[in-house]
């Protein structure tokens, strides 16, 4: 079921009105068979995986909380068992073919499919226990309340990767209907359906285009896909974000953000720290901290991020071509740490043009790097990369219409791009949706303008249902 189905129009205010209806010592429970019954409609079979994650952490956690006997040893145990599953699902057939390729052996495949969702339920339950072992977080003892913090139906998919410390708490407060949750909540589910409906669908048409057979298009018509593909990314999974928070906020829970207007950056490091926030601050807690972060000496500093960011390209997903993306955002933030005693003494860095420069480089390289994440092989991705470069150094007119959309489109999907950027630079200085809460008229207008959007320009699917959304693969 997902967020742009008419089934899911119909599913969230009928939670959410059984879910005000109830008594406070129901409404966890009921919350909780509402997100069952939500992930029974991806794949049945895998709800007993997501179940079997569920009581694995929590029982191990409420060992290690008791001290039951090695509580290193119950981490452990947690960590195998979750761990263990998603290598199986996701990264033994993988694994598998790069090691019988050096010996030139078939390799054994297993026909599994990947459940939705694995890489980010595995990833809440494993940063719970290490929590709980670390003494940062009290060992939740209500089963229903931790299964609920696993499956909420909003962040079951595709996150973001909630901390106990701050989800758990509240869905032990009480909860009463609130008008603000709900005004707000339906503003930002909105947007976040335009964002993806207009924009990431839109953009994705030319994307995959380009990227379906890269031997066929020039290089300019490769490099304005790759810089599509940059802005699609973004559009199609913070919309999934703010789809899930708006979700989140009108049943009275607040999630992690998870972007914050990343193409803003001005460094790579910077970029890291404003896009998919949940994941990367997961992985500086859970692997770069405990690898020595950067209290190390400074071959060693870049050697925990090349580790840290190779192991996120391979999260994304089993392919090689998640892992050099990963490993370059590992080279960018080791050349940036071993350049920092020379960039930290030019004064003109703070100057507004430098600014300005530095955001333009910060994103052509996201959008380069993001080639190798969207492109079928290495040697795709190396193409568009040498044929992007050779139109940089002769650049010509190229036609962008034979990439799959009319000049109409391309208008329209430009202006959408200008108010994007616009809600983004004005998210920076303030609380638009505590700005939209004060002014009725313009709360009511932006609804209209919102759903007339996704009605009249939405790229619509078979059975009118909109492309999935991209991070729902990983």
């Amino acid at each position: 079921m997902s967020f742009t189905s008419l089934s899911y129009f119909l599913f969230l205010p009928v939670t959410a009105a059984v879910y005000y209806r109830l008594p406070r010592r129901w409404k966890n429970p009921a919350l909780l068979l509402f997100s069952y019954g939500f992930y029974l409609c991806w794949t049945p079979g895998h709800a007993l995986l997501l179940l079997g994650s569920t009581l694995c952490t929590w029982g191990c956690g409420l060992a290690i909380g008791k001290g039951r006997g090695s509580r290193r040893l119950w981490l452990l145990a947690a960590l195998l068992v979750n761990f263990g599953g998603l290598f199986l699902f996701k990264y033994f057939n993988f694994f598998t073919a790069l090691v019988c390729g050096l010996f030139g052996a078939q390799p054994p495949r297993l026909g599994l499919a990947l459940p939705v969702g694995i890489s980010f339920f595995v990833f809440q339950g494993a940063g719970y226990v290490i929590d709980v072992y670390r003494g940062r977080t009290e060992p939740e003892r209500s089963i229903s309340d931790y299964a609920l913090f696993i499956a909420f139906f909003p962040h079951i998919a595709a996150g973001p990767i909630d901390r106990a410390g701050a989800l758990l708490p509240q869905l032990k407060a009480p909860r009463p209907f609130s008008d603000e949750n709900l005004k707000a909540g339906t503003l930002r589910f909105l947007w976040g359906l335009t964002k993806k409906l207009v924009l990431a669908d839109g953009l994705a048409a030319v994307v995959d285009a380009a990227f379906s057979d890269v031997g066929n298009y020039n290089g300019g018509q490769l490099l304005f896909a790759a810089l599509c593909f940059a802005v699609q990314l973004y559009c199609d999974f913070s919309a999934y974000s703010d789809m899930a928070l708006g979700s989140a906020r009108v049943l009275g829970l607040r999630l992690a953000e998870n972007f914050r207007f990343p193409y803003a950056a001005r460094t790579v490091r910077e970029f890291w720290q404003r896009w998919h926030m949940s994941l990367s601050t997961w992985f500086r807690d859970y692997l770069y901290f405990p690898l020595g972060g950067s209290r190390v000496p400074k071959w060693r500093h870049c050697l925990n991020l090349l580790i840290v960011f190779a192991v996120s390209g391979l999260w994304h997903g089993a392919a090689m071509t998640f892992v050099v993306w990963g490993a370059l955002h590992g080279l960018l933030q080791a050349g940036g740490v071993l350049l920092r005693p020379w960039t930290g003494r030019l004064g003109w860095q703070e100057k507004p043009l430098w600014r300005m420069v530095s955001r333009v480089r910060t994103f052509a390289l996201a959008a380069g790097a993001f080639v190798f994440f969207r492109a079928d092989s290495l040697g795709d991705a190396v193409h568009v990369l040498r044929s992007s470069a050779g139109f940089l150094l002769r650049p010509y007119l190229p036609a962008l219409t034979a990439l799959g959309q009319s000049r109409a489109a391309l208008a329209v999907l430009g202006l959408y791009l200008l108010l994007l950027l616009t809600v983004d630079i004005l998210s920076e200085k303030r609380d638009l949706s505590a700005w939209f809460g004060g002014r009725h008229a313009a709360r009511y207008a932006a609804y209209c303008f919102l759903i007339a959007s996704a009605l009249i320009f939405g790229r619509y699917g078979n059975a009118y249902d909109a492309q999935e959304f991209l991070y729902f693969r990983f």
